[in-house]
């Protein structure tokens, strides 16, 4: 089929059957309620195609690259946790003992070992062949990063010593970080918001384009499969389309979830959460006011044995509520509360029970069930997990790596297809839809959108804005009309 016919604009209104050939025609009834309905959409698609043809277009040529980065780096991050058994099998893994040591003992060892440090929080093995990790917050180090002291629980041998962000050990932390802000701090971390936030705009504006020209019976196998027996540019486009339809869902995914992690965004959907009771809920460590409770030192001044010995009672006061492997221990960080233990498992099913303890007598003075979380906060659980490759394994690691394949050759087959309609003297360099002018309605929408959406995703809105101006002045200065498309 020729470019000329592929690329043909189609109206709702060519979808109603023609009479059979020799059939005598009737005389029109009445145009039914479906039929106005669908020529009010083919009239409103007509005005508003021009400008979403636009939009996706310079969208996708000026934002490519940030999604390329995006979807490399985050392809990249889902080979870290195979990399990280390799590159850091001796302070993971240690031959299985007998019997395993009080953490007094791994405390006291690990302490040793980092003598500068604070003790923040204790993670006993998950595994019988795994080291305790004992968190240390050490001068010099970046807000958020810890030291980590990993110790064979069979024999109190420090394995070594490691710079850690939360639980992410330095390969899987150099790559996160590399993922969310190319390590450029707070400014990098507008690079992944812009992607973030374009990436729902693109996909649904894609989808809008793709689905809509090939709506018709007989092409619904080439809106789902792309074509081989085609010209170059129509076989790219049909790559482009069919593939960005299969991985849309996963796409619009990763651009929600990822917003959570932005800067302006980010801030917003958490304030959003807030207001809506939507937060992940935590246990109550507010100890009741005793003597005993007064004359408590905070973890930091108890000292190593009196942390390791408080930490030995309060896992067993933990493990008598049913919290199993692998756990976290949290000390308290000032008199009068409670340490906290959780569950840290973020793999299906998900283990995320909590509790909190009187370090001075084991008692548990509050217990929180994953079940009981509001299914707001257990959502946004999954969807975290989910969009770290954790929540499904290995199955969740090849889906995302996938969609990020998938993502990489939409964008390249996009620039394939730009490069085949590059500019040429006279033309908006090669733009669908680039001499069309789009309806004054469709204008105004589109521009109360970029409002309402700059409200809570500023970073997108003012750049939506932007597009908007610049392609009203440039159809203002423009004379002519007609586009190839």
């Amino acid at each position: 089929m020729s470019d000329t016919t592929e690329t043909r604009p189609v109206g709702l209104d060519e979808m109603v059957e023609a009479p059979a050939e020799g059939a005598a025609i009737p005389p029109a009834p009445p145009a039914p309620a479906a039929t106005t309905r669908a020529g009010a959409w083919s009239w409103w698609w007509q005005g508003l195609r021009p400008l979403v043809l636009r939009l996706h277009f310079y969208a996708g040529l000026l934002v490519g690259p940030f999604l390329l980065v995006a979807a490399t780096t985050g392809l990249l991050y889902t080979l870290t946790p195979q990399l990280e058994q390799l590159v850091y099998r001796h302070e993971l893994t240690v031959p299985v003992g007998a019997r395993a040591l009080p953490l007094q003992q791994q405390v006291a060892a690990a302490a040793a070992a980092l003598p500068q440090g604070t003790l923040t929080a204790i993670r006993p093995p998950g595994t019988p062949g795994g080291t305790t990790r004992v968190v240390f917050a050490a001068p010099g180090l970046a807000d958020g990063y810890s030291r980590t002291v990993f110790v064979d629980p069979y024999t109190a041998q420090v394995r070594g010593a490691l710079t850690t962000y939360g639980e992410w050990l330095p390969l899987r932390a150099w790559f996160d970080e590399l993922h969310r802000t190319l390590h450029l701090g707070d400014v990098g971390r507008v690079y992944s918001e812009l992607a973030a936030s374009w990436l729902w705009v693109l996909t649904l504006s894609g989808l809008g384009i793709w689905v809509i020209r090939r709506r018709r019976a007989e092409r619904l196998r080439r809106t789902l499969a792309p074509e081989f027996a085609a010209t170059r540019r129509v076989r790219l486009r049909s790559w482009h389309g069919s593939v960005g339809l299969w991985a849309s869902a996963g796409l619009l995914f990763l651009s929600a979830t990822g917003l959570t992690w932005s800067h302006f965004a980010g801030d917003n959907v958490s304030a959003l959460r807030s207001a809506l009771h939507w937060s992940t809920p935590s246990v109550t460590k507010t100890l009741p006011p005793t003597p005993t409770t007064a004359a408590a030192p905070p973890a930091a001044a108890a000292g190593t044995v009196g942390i390791g010995a408080t930490a030995d009672r309060v896992l067993a006061a933990a493990r008598s509520e049913g919290l199993t492997d692998p756990v976290q221990i949290t000390p308290a960080s000032k008199p009068g509360q409670a340490w906290v233990v959780a569950q840290v498992q973020r793999s299906w099913p998900e283990k995320q029970d909590s509790v909190a303890v009187d370090p001075n007598t084991g008692t548990v003075v509050d217990v929180l069930r994953f079940a009981d979380w509001p299914i707001a906060a257990k959502l946004a659980r999954w969807g975290i997990d989910t969009h770290m490759g954790l929540l499904f394994g290995v199955v969740n690691q090849i889906l995302l790596a996938a969609l990020a394949l998938g993502l990489i050759c939409v964008v390249i087959w996009g620039y394939r297809m730009w490069w085949l309609r590059r500019p040429t003297p006279g033309g908006l360099a090669g733009a669908p839809g680039g001499n069309q002018r789009p309806s004054l309605g469709a204008v105004i929408v589109i521009g109360v959108l970029a409002v309402g959406v700059g409200l809570f995703e500023p970073v997108l809105g003012c750049s939506l804005l932007v597009f908007l101006a610049i392609d009203g002045i440039r159809s203002h200065l423009r004379t002519g009309s007609g586009s190839r498309v």
